[in-house]
């Protein structure tokens, strides 16, 4: 571009290395070189022969046809190639940003008149790259440089940067902005890429931000100082805004605060968040509603206002953002300031009442509610029902919509004493509610737009579902304790019949006809314990014999047996957890539970199916998210066994865990496997649970606490670990159960105490019997307590197996001991004192089972 005296410029860039001579300059050289051969031809034919002449025309039509090749692919233009280039570089010429394009080395190749006047440059001498330009400004060079090492790497950027002074020489002093970009780019026969940049004054566009910018800082500010308080939040209820004057009512550092961080919910007190839920907009339309309520401030204090409220909602219906102006009810003066205290009072006292009130007129249309009772009903009652006059029935089960217009008919006659209702939700049965209706004394008769009742509603489904539970427990418990007495009783009776089989197989032959009849006849009696030992297992009174595990590797193990179980049709799956945490538990009973729970996903799976037993760990932070009210918060392994059967019906579900309880056939089923698993679950400190969906599947949840042992506990694996090792390396001898001690036989089942006698004197015992721990103390004072050992049952009558022991040991500290009983150990360990030492032998038991527990007890190793 040339300038003229007025500071104009014409369209001309100031370099261009791509130019090229115009289509007339081309064809007068042409021309003239023609008429200068010519020229030549004519004056010098004779003089340079015929050969010589042949050999310049072939030359020449050599030239011809190869200019005409080069015409025909374009290398040789004679004329234009297109207008669109021409348009391009008119329209970059003209452009109002600088544009200045070099190659990698950093040579000038094109520089449109924009870029000369923003950098100074007078002529194509002076033009210089960015690079160049800025090297030595200190406030833009850094952002140039940034962009230069990212065209290195291939990447376009852009950036801004202010300068104290406009990098133009010679301008008036003051700060400029200046925007840059920066690109590289390939043009057609260049081998490198090129580098374009530009750049652009921005300064007038930063001038016009500043004045928005501060006129917005003082709306602002008349919005922070402003007497009422205002805050805005999103769709989420997530304060998004709020001025200065409501920051200093609630306490809340604004230097500190930030969008979105505190909840709607978190201001509030009490169940004012149910009356702005209430606010409901239409779609596409807003909603104003004024609404008195209380604020929490920081340090917990309410504060009573009134919301000026605006809600709006999108096209859709969804909820959006809100606008709210607060008014502090608590400031201003008033002639009235008693009366305004009065109902500041009594608003708050109303709203924040923990139960939920609403006034009634005589056809039992709601007139007013307070706070709680619209986030009680909010699934059937919003505030547009309460602006159109609900009936309140709507809320109650249609079974006791009857006894609840009784209630009204008895408010409406001012009677004092109306029993409360009970009822449930419409929509969710689940939910338990009790109402209590109080007539209003000072009714107008007649008028039936006036309150005739107030209606007062309570939340009972926590109490309703501990009453469940505390009558379920109780159930339980009653059961099992029959269980177990069942058991004990039926302990002591197949004890007397291994103990008699066992003598006679002793005088009999395996070659007697006899022999296999008797054999049969333990085989039996094995049979029966085994349910015995469910039964006990259920009233939680078991042997256990609990030891660290971790499950990852218990389940590895079962995986063949599970797989068996399932059989073909079936498609087993375990889903180890990570990190699995130590649990504390009998093995052979915790794989009694996973058989027994496998066994019914193949019974629940006729047609085939997916088992999956799944495991993780669950925090003490995780237990609430599962909704079951039983389960202690805790580090717990949960163990899922998760089956895609029929699923079990809400009524049976109710039941499974009860012994003797099953659906299936009769001879198919004794009702014993999952209160078994119950049984083993809660006597290991964990809980167990049952989720199923007819027609879809059933999963059982077991939570097993988490086992952290202490000091004590970790020496006493590594020496029980270490006499284990031992153990293993040194073969087993044959043990000699015969003895020649004095033995003190207690047990009130003659049967059982007979049979014991006669196996101890057979294995060389000199043995003394009792029927009771009195018995048991005569006998023991009579030999001057020349006893070696003492071998009881724990349930006697007159003393029991424990308080002998007491007795004996003030006798003798140093007796040998030995229990005898069809309940769990811990079931009586726990009264004992101590340092009591004692061996334990489990009902029922064989004729070799208590002769080598008082082997062991004489020789030191029980």
């Amino acid at each position: 571009m040339a300038a003229n005296g007025e500071g104009e410029f014409y369209p001309t860039p100031i370099v261009d290395q791509n130019s090229r001579p115009g289509t007339i300059a081309r064809l007068i050289v042409f021309i003239v070189v023609l008429v200068c051969a010519a020229f030549v031809f004519a004056l010098m034919r004779d003089q340079l022969g015929d050969p010589f002449l042949l050999g310049l025309l072939g030359i020449l039509a050599m030239i011809g046809v190869g200019y005409l090749f080069a015409s025909a692919i374009g290398f040789v233009q004679v004329a234009p190639r297109s207008s669109g280039d021409e348009l391009a570089k008119a329209f970059i010429d003209t452009m109002g940003q600088g544009l200045v394009v070099s190659d990698m080395r950093g040579r000038v190749l094109y520089a449109n008149q924009a870029y000369a006047h923003l950098t100074g440059a007078t002529s194509g001498a002076d033009v210089r790259t960015l690079q160049v330009q800025l090297a030595d400004n200190i406030e833009a060079s850094p952002t140039v440089e940034r962009l230069a090492l990212g065209l290195r790497d291939g990447r376009s950027g852009e950036g801004e940067f202010r300068v104290s002074q406009s990098i133009r020489p010679g301008s008036e002093p003051g700060a400029h902005w200046y925007r840059v970009r920066a690109r590289s780019f390939r043009a057609i026969g260049q081998r490198q890429p090129l580098l374009a940049w530009q750049i652009a004054d921005i300064s007038g566009e930063r001038a016009e931000q500043e004045r928005f910018f501060l006129d917005l800082q003082q709306a602002i500010d008349h919005l922070d100082h402003a007497p009422a308080g205002f805050f805005s939040a999103d769709s989420a209820g997530r304060i998004t805004y709020l001025n200065a004057t409501l920051a200093e009512w609630l306490g809340i550092d604004l230097a500190s605060f930030t969008p979105g961080s505190v909840g709607l919910s978190a201001i509030v007190a009490g169940d004012g968040m149910a009356l702005i839920r209430s606010v409901k907009a239409d779609p596409g339309a807003t909603r104003n509603a004024v609404i008195d309520l209380d604020l929490s401030t920081v340090k917990g204090e309410a504060l009573p206002v009134r919301f000026m409220h605006r809600a709006t909602a999108s096209r859709e219906g969804a909820p959006g953002p809100t606008r709210t102006i607060v008014l502090n009810r608590a400031q201003g003066e008033d002639a009235s300031a008693d009366l305004r205290a009065s109902e500041v009072r009594f608003t708050r006292f109303f709203n924040s009442t923990p139960m939920a009130i609403a006034g009634i007129d005589g056809a039992g249309r709601i007139l007013r509610t307070n706070a709680p009772f619209l986030s009680l009903f909010s699934s059937v009652v919003d505030r547009d029902a309460v602006d159109r006059r609900a009936r309140l029935d709507t809320v109650i089960h249609e079974r006791d919509r009857p006894g609840f217009a009784a209630a009204l008919e008895k408010a409406k006659q001012h009677q004092a004493d109306i029993a409360p209702i009970d009822t449930i939700l419409p929509t969710d049965e689940e939910r338990h509610i009790r109402f209590y209706v109080s007539a209003v004394a000072d009714a107008n008769e007649g008028e039936s737009a006036e309150e005739a009742a107030i209606v007062y509603a309570v939340d009972t489904t926590e109490q309703k579902a501990l009453e469940a539970q505390m009558a379920q427990g109780q159930k339980m418990q009653a059961v099992g304790q029959l269980a177990g007495g069942i058991a004990h009783d039926f302990n002591n009776v197949l004890t007397a019949i291994i103990m008699a089989s066992d003598l006679l197989l002793a005088s009999h032959r395996p070659s007697d006809p006899s022999f296999a009849d008797i054999m049969n006849i333990k085989q039996n009696a094995n049979r029966a314990a085994s349910l015995v030992r469910q039964l006990l297992a259920f009233s939680r009174r078991q042997t256990l014999r609990p030891e660290v595990l971790n499950l990852t590797d218990v389940l590895a193990d079962l995986r063949m047996l599970l797989t068996r179980l399932a059989g073909n049709d079936m498609r087993l799956r375990i889903d180890h957890g990570r990190d699995i945490w130590p649990v504390k538990v009998d093995l052979g009973q915790f794989e009694q539970v996973i058989v027994n729970l496998t066994v019914n996903a193949r019974d629940a799976m006729p047609g085939g199916g997916d088992l999956i037993v799944r495991t993780k760990n669950v925090s003490a932070d995780q237990c609430a998210e599962f909704g079951y009210r039983e389960l202690t918060p805790g580090d717990y392994v949960q163990v899922d066994v998760e089956d895609t059967g029929t699923g079990i019906a809400p009524d049976v579900l109710k039941k499974i865990f009860e012994p003797f309880f099953t659906t299936k056939e009769v001879g198919k089923g004794t009702g014993l496997g999952l209160s078994m698993v119950y049984g083993i679950i809660k006597q290991t400190g964990g809980f167990i649970f049952c989720d199923s969906q007819v027609g879809v599947g059933t999963t059982f949840r077991i939570f097993l606490p988490r086992h952290v042992p202490d000091e004590k506990q970790v020496a006493e694996a590594a020496r029980t670990e270490a006499a284990a090792s031992q153990a293993a390396k040194q073969p087993e001898a044959q043990k000699d159960l015969s003895g020649s001690a004095t033995v003190l036989l207690v047990e009130d089942e003659d049967a059982v105490r007979m049979g014991g006698v006669r196996a101890l004197r057979s294995r060389g015992y000199t043995v003394h019997e009792a029927s009771s721990g009195v018995e048991a103390l005569e006998i023991f004072d009579e030999l001057d307590g020349a006893i070696d050992i003492v071998v009881s049952d724990v349930v006697m009558p007159e003393m029991d197996g424990p308080t002998l022991l007491v007795e004996l040991r003030k006798r003798q500290p140093d007796v040998k001991f030995v229990f005898v009983s069809g309940y769990a150990e811990d079931a009586f360990a726990k009264n004992l004192p101590a340092d009591a030492k004692f061996g334990f032998l489990p009902k029922p038991f064989s004729l070799k089972q208590l002769a080598t527990v008082v082997k062991d007890m004489l020789d030191g190793e029980a």
